[in-house]
């Protein structure tokens, strides 16, 4: 169960915005969702959430029809500011947990829980206007979760925050997994999706290029690189056939290699000519799959 989509496809007139997607996302999971600007994720997210119509397709949220469900247990957190400026923190929390069926009460143990989960409970009366960037994200955040949705759909959740406060975030979201919540979210920060995310879909212009399990993809893009610290010179390494690659930095000695099996022979032969001191397999990172992928650096 979970989110499920099949063919989803949104087309304008004749450019197709999005053509024919097809992913689960498992419950309690967290799921990435990535692609340049233009790739067509915040028109998936908005079809899922009945915002835009979809030329074709099927959504489903534990095997049910998603446009048949209550729109009170999904979350949503847009990339651009949706908060209310003039008025204060309280009174936009307030107003969002009442759209999503709280009572006062609830509103507000809601509210203590993550004014205090993200040391902001000073906030309160302060109208949004007033508060940084970043204590905005965090307020819409909270407006975002506040009635502790299944489903959350975070779109760009880290933008606009210090390191400090990304990782406030990232904690947030994984309580949320571990609650019960199923998240989904797009992120320009390759290095947050590989820390929370176990499953991904890697958009282009629209098309699926690549979805599945994180381990999984990054296993099949091939090359491997080897990190080595030895007493001893290996410039001879670079005759030996399992080496695609070889590169000496001032601190170790860089190797590229096909797979795990050409990682064991180079480690075999080093071990036969002395004391190695590092000796480490680096997959690719999911930087370097988008730009295999899809040519450009998404940093």
């Amino acid at each position: 169960m979970g989110l499920e989509i099949k063919g989803l496809t949104k087309v304008y007139d004749k450019f197709v915005a999005v053509n024919n997607i097809t992913f689960n996302v498992p419950n309690n999971s967290i799921y990435g969702f990535l692609g340049a600007n233009g790739a067509g994720k915040t028109t998936s997210f908005r079809m899922i959430l009945g915002i835009f119509n979809r030329t074709s397709g099927e959504i489903y949220w534990d095997n049910e029809d998603i446009q048949k469900i209550d729109n009170k247990r999904i979350g949503y957190l847009p990339e651009e500011r949706g908060l209310y400026p003039k008025i204060s923190v309280k009174q936009q929390l307030s107003f969002f947990g009442k759209l999503r069926g709280l009572s006062s009460k609830q509103i507000k143990s809601a509210s203590e829980r993550w004014l205090e989960e993200f040391n902001v409970t000073d906030l309160l009366n302060k109208k949004v206007g007033q508060l940084s960037k970043g204590n905005q994200q965090k307020i819409q955040f909270i407006c975002s979760v506040i009635h502790q949705p299944e489903l959350l759909i975070l779109d760009e959740p880290f933008s606009g925050l210090d390191p400090v406060n990304v990782e406030q975030l990232k904690k947030a979201v994984i309580n949320l997994r571990d609650e019960g919540s199923t998240i989904i979210f797009s992120s320009h920060r390759m290095e947050h999706v590989e820390e929370l995310c176990e499953n991904i879909a890697l958009l282009n212009k629209g098309n699926m290029l690549m979805e599945g399990n994180l381990g999984t993809i990054k296993k099949s893009q091939g090359e491997l690189t080897l990190q080595i610290q030895t007493d001893f010179s290996i410039e001879d390494i670079k005759e030996l056939p399992e080496v695609l690659a070889f590169q000496r930095t001032a601190n170790e000695n860089i190797i590229k290699v096909k797979s795990e099996k050409e990682a064991k022979i180079i480690q075999e032969w080093l071990v036969k000519r002395g004391y190695v001191r590092k000796f480490l397999i680096k997959e690719p990172s999911l930087n370097d799959i988008f730009v295999k992928e899809v040519g450009v650096n998404y940093e």
